[in-house]
């Protein structure tokens, strides 16, 4: 590597590290400020000293979520309803903390900066990438782009794995309603005794239906809390329980009985789904079973017989 190959490296790295240092600099900070800051800095290292020589995993991770979400406070790169859009998308992946969204924004810049840096470190090893300049920063920005999406698809993979769980345990849910409502509970207490006894086994179903029951409580609307129930776990039978229970409330039918035939219902839609994925294995097997299984017997039907041909040949 010449010194001019290095020298430009290190140019990369320099207008990346100023680029991020301008991002993360709080605008119009005076010096009073930025000393005053600097002084509760100091104060608190100071007092956090004793505990930092028995730091927990737990802790580390809390100081780690701590300065993500200040590094995400500090870059307005999301207006207010695509903000909404990332708060209810981490609700529904089960974060639910004030600042997850801070958090997740910071997440997506740190990312961002460090596939930077690796395009940065890797580019000159590569055959006529390493050449010219312009090609190097575009490829610097392209990494830093695809640092900034990863995240993004990684909270889908959650919502999606978190959804799938709650579907499979929601006809048990319903089960368990219909019992608590037969014994005579009142729907807030119903669904807190279900969440109760779901804590173990499905513990996503079981923080919702907490929500829920808090909600109840606190608000004693029940379309409301139903439809905020329906909307974080974005489900068709999340929003079919929502709807039978509003009607049963505003008409005056009994919960049991239409609790009990959304359970049916969703046992009946449970095993149809199963039948459906066990009907289309048969053609998702026949083209493996060619590439792998099909060459292996004709190799062992058809080799004797070649090897003997070649024998006679010869």
């Amino acid at each position: 590597m010449t010194l001019s190959m290095l020298a430009a490296r290190g140019l990369e790295l320099l207008l990346l590290l100023a680029c991020v240092a301008f991002v993360l600099a709080p605008p119009g900070d005076s010096t009073r400020k930025r000393i005053a800051a600097r002084v509760r800095q100091a104060a608190g290292q100071r007092a956090a000293a004793p505990a930092a020589m028995f730091l927990q995993p737990g802790d580390v991770r809390q100081d780690v979520t701590r300065r993500l979400a200040q590094l995400g406070e500090r870059l307005p790169v999301l207006d207010p309803m695509q903000r909404v859009k990332l708060g209810l998308q981490l609700t529904r992946a089960g974060f639910r903390e004030r600042r997850a969204v801070s958090s997740m924004i910071g997440i997506k810049l740190t990312c961002g900066v460090l596939f930077a840096c690796v395009a940065i470190v890797f580019s000159p090893y590569i055959p006529r990438l390493g050449e010219y300049f312009v090609i190097r920063a575009l490829t610097m920005v392209g990494a830093f782009v695809i640092g900034v999406i990863v995240p993004e698809y990684v909270l889908g993979a959650m919502i999606r794995r978190r959804r799938r769980i709650i579907a499979g345990c929601l006809p048990d849910a319903l089960d368990l309603l219909v019992i608590c409502t037969m014994a005579g509970n009142s729907l807030a207490s119903g669904v807190r005794r279900v969440a109760h006894e779901l804590a173990r086994i499905c513990p996503p179903l079981a923080d919702e239906l907490s929500v829920c029951a808090d909600e109840l409580t606190l608000s004693g609307d029940v379309a409301a809390t139903l439809a905020n129930f329906a909307t974080r776990v974005d489900l068709p039978s999340a929003r079919s329980l929502a709807t039978t229970l509003t009607q049963s409330q505003r008409f005056g039918t009994p919960i049991t009985q239409a609790l009990r035939t959304l359970a049916r219902t969703e046992r009946t839609e449970q095993i149809v789904a199963l039948e459906e994925r066990a009907a289309k294995l048969a053609p998702k097997i026949t083209l493996p079973m060619m590439l792998f299984i099909l060459p292996t017997v004709c190799l062992i039907a058809a080799g004797p017989a070649a090897i003997r041909l070649l024998e006679v040949f010869r």
